[in-house]
C-alpha cells in the first residue's frame, strides 16, 4: 500500500492531478446527491407536513413557475419548524463539531491557508446533518456552503490516506469546494473556477483549476444523471439587447453598495451572538426565531429560495403569487433582498448551519427585479422583460459580496442558460466588484497569494537569497575556550540559549558548546573540553537563507559568522527577521 502512495506522489502533475480530480469529482457528487436528499427530507417533515406550505421549486427541480400558484397552510408553525430547526442544529454542531457552525465554505478556506488543509472528518456528517435540517425547517440558508465543506472536508481526509504532501491536501480542499459548489448548482466550469478564486480577495490559485475542471465535471455528471441536467433555473432564451447596457450598470452600482450591506449586517449579527452570554445550544434556535419574524411577514425569505428565483424571472409578481400578510406586493418586492439578508444574518450568524451563496443569488435577483421593474415602466420597449435583470443581478451582487466575479459570471450563466447576456453581466459585475471595495462575506479570504501563509515561503525566500548576513546586526555573544563551564552555563541562561560559541584569545572560531553537555560537567572544568568542533558557520557575504539553513540544522536561535577564521559575531534570528522585514519594506517603497 505504501509503494502505491508513494507512485501517486512521484506522478507528473497534470497524471496526478488527472487521477486525484476524478477522486475528488466522485466525492463531490456523491456529498451533493446525499445532501440534495437528505435536504428535501427535511423540507417534506418541516415545510411540506408540519406547516403545510406549498413552496416553489426552480425548473431545474421540476418546478412550474407558469402554474405555480401558493398556499401557506398553517402559517402560525412558522416559527415552531425554525425553531425547532434551530435547537436541533444548534445541539449537533456544538456538541460534535462547533468548526461546523456558519457557512461552511468560510471554514474550509481557512482549514487551506492556515491548517494545511486540515478538515477533522466529524465535521462532514455533523455539517450535511445540521445544514440539512437548518434549511429544511425554513432557515434562511444556501446548500452550497454545507456541499462544500463536505467535499473539502472527505478531499482532506482521502489526503491523509493517500499519504499526500500538505500542498496536496490544500489543493484537495481547493477542488473540493469549487467542485462541490459547481455539482449542487449543476454548473461545473464556473466550479471550478470557483476553485481557483475563491480563496483571495483579488488573486487566483491557477495550479487547482486543471483538477477542478475535472472534478467538476465528474461530480456534475453523477449529480445531473440522477437529477436532470437542466439548469436550475431554465433556459433564458431572450436576445441580448445593448440599450440595456447602461441599466446593467446603473444594477451594478446598486448591487455593489447593498453587497456591502449584506457583510456589514451579517458578521454585526454574527458578532452581536458571539458576544452573548449564554449557553450556544440555544443560539440558532434564538437567531431561527428571529429569522421567523422576518418569514411571518414575508415567508418568501425562507429556505434557498431559488424557487422565488424563478418566479421573479418569470415576472409573476402580481398575480397572487408572491406574499406578505401585512405588505402590498411592490413594498414586499422592494424589501425583499433587505429582508433576506437580515433572516439570513438570524439564520447562519447566530451559529446555525448553512451556505451564504444562494441567499446571495436570491438577495441579487430581487435587486435586479426592483431594478428591472423601473427600468420597464420607464422605458417598456427597451426593458419588455425583468428577466435579464434577476439573472443579471444575482451575477452582480455575489461577485461583489463573495470576491469572485470570474466564477460567479459563469455560474450564473450556466444556471440560467443565459450566454447572451455574458456581456452585461460582465459590465455589472466589473462595477459591483468596484463599489463593494474589500467587503467580503468570506472573513477567511486573504488579499492575493502573497498574504496567505500556505504561499508565505514561497515569497519569502526571494528575499531571503537577495540579503546579505553584512546588513544584518551582529550580537557579540560567545565563550572562550579556557573559560569555566559555570561561566558558559551563566552566558546561555542570560540570553535564553541553549548553545555558545567557542573562540581563542585570537578571536579564532573553535565550535559549539551546548547547554545539554554541560549541565552534568564539573562547573568548574574549561569549556573547551566539551566543545564540538567543525561547526558549520556563515561569513559576512553569506546569504539570509544560508543563515536560516544552518539555525534550522542546529536547531539554534543564532548562527556564527566567521570571516578569515575570525569570529565576528552572531546573527540571531530575530536580526534576520530584521533584516528581511526591512528589505520588503524597501521592496514595497520600489514597487
Amino acid at each position: 500500500m505504501q509503494a502505491r502512495h508513494s507512485k501517486l506522489t512521484s506522478l507528473p502533475y497534470f497524471e496526478k492531478w488527472f487521477i486525484l480530480g476524478v477522486i475528488m469529482g466522485v466525492i463531490s457528487g456523491l456529498a451533493a446527491t446525499v445532501f440534495y436528499l437528505l435536504l428535501h427530507l427535511f423540507e417534506d417533515l418541516f415545510l411540506f407536513h408540519l406547516i403545510g406550505i406549498s413552496y416553489p421549486r426552480p425548473i431545474g427541480e421540476g418546478g412550474n413557475p407558469i402554474t405555480f400558484t401558493f398556499y401557506l397552510g398553517n402559517y402560525y408553525l412558522i416559527p415552531v419548524s425554525m425553531a425547532i430547526g434551530g435547537l436541533l442544529s444548534g445541539l449537533i454542531v456544538y456538541k460534535f463539531a462547533p468548526e461546523a457552525e456558519g457557512h461552511g465554505t468560510d471554514a474550509a478556506i481557512k482549514a487551506y491557508h492556515y491548517y494545511q488543509g486540515k478538515i477533522r472528518w466529524v465535521v462532514v456528517p455533523v455539517k450535511i446533518i445540521a445544514s440539512a435540517i437548518t434549511i429544511g425547517s425554513g432557515g434562511s440558508a444556501g446548500r452550497e456552503g454545507p456541499t462544500a465543506q463536505f467535499s473539502a472536508g472527505v478531499g482532506s481526509v482521502v489526503a491523509n490516506l493517500l499519504r499526500l504532501t500538505s500542498e496536496d491536501r490544500r489543493r484537495m480542499v481547493a477542488v473540493g469546494i469549487g467542485a462541490g459548489i459547481g455539482t449542487i448548482f449543476k454548473s461545473p466550469i464556473g466550479g471550478a473556477l470557483l476553485a481557483s478564486e475563491i480563496l483571495y480577495k483579488r488573486d487566483l490559485e491557477p495550479e487547482v483549476i486543471y483538477p477542478g475542471l475535472v472534478a467538476s465535471a465528474i461530480g456534475y455528471t453523477i449529480f445531473g444523471n440522477i437529477f436532470g441536467f437542466t439548469p436550475v433555473f431554465g433556459y433564458y432564451t431572450e436576445p441580448f439587447n445593448p440599450l440595456r447596457l447602461p441599466m446593467y450598470a446603473v444594477l451594478g452600482v446598486i448591487a455593489g453598495l447593498l453587497a456591502i450591506v449584506y457583510v456589514k449586517v451579517f458578521y454585526g449579527v454574527h458578532g452581536f451572538f458571539k458576544k452573548l452570554k449564554i449557553n450556544n445550544y440555544l443560539k440558532p434556535m434564538i437567531g431561527a426565531l428571529l429569522a421567523s419574524t422576518i418569514a411571518l411577514i414575508a415567508p418568501e425569505v425562507m429556505a434557498t429560495g431559488y424557487g422565488w428565483i424563478d418566479l421573479a424571472e418569470y415576472s409573476r409578481f402580481f398575480q397572487n403569487v408572491f406574499y406578505s400578510p401585512i405588505l402590498p406586493v411592490i413594498i414586499l418586492l422592494i424589501l425583499l433582498p433587505f429582508l433576506k439578508i437580515i433572516a439570513t444574518a438570524f439564520s447562519i450568524g447566530s451559529g446555525g448551519s448553512g451556505g451564504v451563496f444562494a441567499p446571495g443569488l436570491f438577495i441579487g435577483a430581487f435587486v435586479g427585479a426592483d431594478v428591472g421593474l423601473l427600468f420597464h415602466y420607464l422605458f417598456p420597449s427597451i426593458v419588455p422583460s425583468v428577466a435579464p435583470f434577476v439573472i443579471i443581478g444575482m451575477a452582480a451582487f455575489f461577485s461583489a459580496a463573495g470576491k469572485v466575479p470570474l466564477s460567479v459570471i459563469i455560474m450564473v450563466t450556466e444556471m440560467t442558460g443565459s450566454l447572451q447576456l455574458l456581456p452585461g453581466a460582465m459590465v455589472a459585475a466589473a462595477i459591483s466588484y468596484l463599489i463593494s471595495g474589500n467587503y467580503t462575506i468570506y472573513q477567511a479570504q486573504v488579499p492575493t497569494k502573497r498574504d496567505s501563509p500556505a504561499h508565505r515561503s514561497e515569497f519569502m525566500i526571494p528575499v531571503l537569497e537577495s540579503v546579505r548576513v553584512s546588513e544584518c546586526k551582529f550580537e557579540d555573544i560567545k565563550v572562550f575556550d579556557d573559560e569555566s563551564v559555570e561561566k558558559a552555563i551563566s552566558i546561555m541562561t542570560n540570553y535564553n540559549f541553549l548553545s555558545l560559541p567557542v573562540i581563542d584569545h585570537n578571536y579564532r572560531f573553535l565550535g559549539i558548546v551546548y547547554l545539554r553537555d554541560l549541565l552534568n560537567a564539573d562547573k568548574n572544568d574549561m569549556v573547551r573540553k566539551y566543545m564540538i568542533i567543525g561547526s558549520p558557520y556563515v561569513r559576512p557575504n553569506s546569504t539570509l537563507e544560508q543563515a536560516w539553513e544552518i539555525m534550522s540544522r542546529l536547531r539554534s536561535k543564532w548562527a556564527c559568522v566567521v570571516e578569515d577564521g575570525k569570529y565576528k559575531g552572531i546573527v540571531t534570528m530575530d536580526n534576520l527577521i530584521e533584516a528581511y522585514e526591512r528589505e520588503v519594506r524597501k521592496l514595497k517603497k520600489t514597487s
